[in-house]
């Protein structure tokens, strides 16, 4: 007698729990991918401040670069397989965080939808290739650098600067600095090369789908907010 398919719930239990390590694994494909491709395009996420320190290593060698991008991929899978969280890179993990990044980028794009309506968003990328490899880029500094830096660790150090607070008004400040980290996002995206021209409406979008990125990060960690980023980014630039 065939026995029944396994729940999400079950699914999600044989996982390995979330963590740095873990997170930092199950982006390996967007990192990759992304600097794979951005080497040969004449732009470069803003964020990004790995690509000319690897272009530099390699001295401007294609092939030396793209060798050095593989080796820092081999040498983390190796690092998690010596610490016994390989398990970290089985194929299920990868559809589950991918499936879980396709839900929230919907429900994000309605809710920013919802506050100010359908906006174009589409940044003066100027075809899909240049798209797709920027998307990959977005979706892994950019949480880095918002996300992981401003929000997390920004927020650690505001709690540390203030006197002991009570729990109430912790979660205040954390939500106050969360809304701050939101609207500096959205306001990163009208500066440089690709930044648009500024308007209230796809300002107050952005600074919407900053607060889904840090809800995100804080509920649901690292993995699932890169994902999440980076595939609304390929809905939006791409498909």
């Amino acid at each position: 007698m065939p026995s029944a398919p396994p729940s999400p719930q079950d699914l999600e239990k044989k996982l390995p729990a979330s963590g740095p390590w873990t997170d930092l694994g199950l982006t390996l494909p967007i990192f990759v991918g992304y600097h794979l491709g951005v080497v040969f395009l004449p732009v470069r996420n803003a964020a990004d401040v790995v690509t000319q320190e690897l272009v530099a290593l390699a001295d401007n060698s294609i092939l030396a670069y793209s060798g050095l991008t593989l080796a820092i991929a081999a040498v983390f899978v190796g690092v998690l397989v010596v610490a016994g969280r390989g398990q970290t890179l089985r194929w299920e993990r990868f559809a589950f965080i991918a499936l879980e990044g396709v839900v929230y980028a919907i429900a994000m794009r309605f809710a920013a939808a919802y506050v100010v309506g359908n906006l174009p968003m589409a940044r003066g990328i100027p075809d899909r290739t240049t798209g797709l490899v920027m998307s990959l880029g977005a979706g892994f500094y950019e949480e880095i650098a918002f996300r992981v830096l401003m929000f997390g660790l920004g927020l650690k150090l505001v709690l540390l600067l203030l006197p002991v607070v009570a729990p109430f008004r912790e979660k205040l400040i954390g939500v106050g600095w969360a809304v701050a980290c939101a609207v500096v996002f959205s306001g990163w995206h009208y500066v440089g090369e690709l930044g648009d021209p500024f308007e209230l409406r796809s300002f107050v979008f952005r600074a919407v789908c900053g607060l889904v990125f840090t809800a995100i990060y804080h509920f649901r960690g690292f993995a699932p907010a890169v994902w999440t980023h980076t595939l609304y980014d390929i809905w939006v630039l791409v498909l």
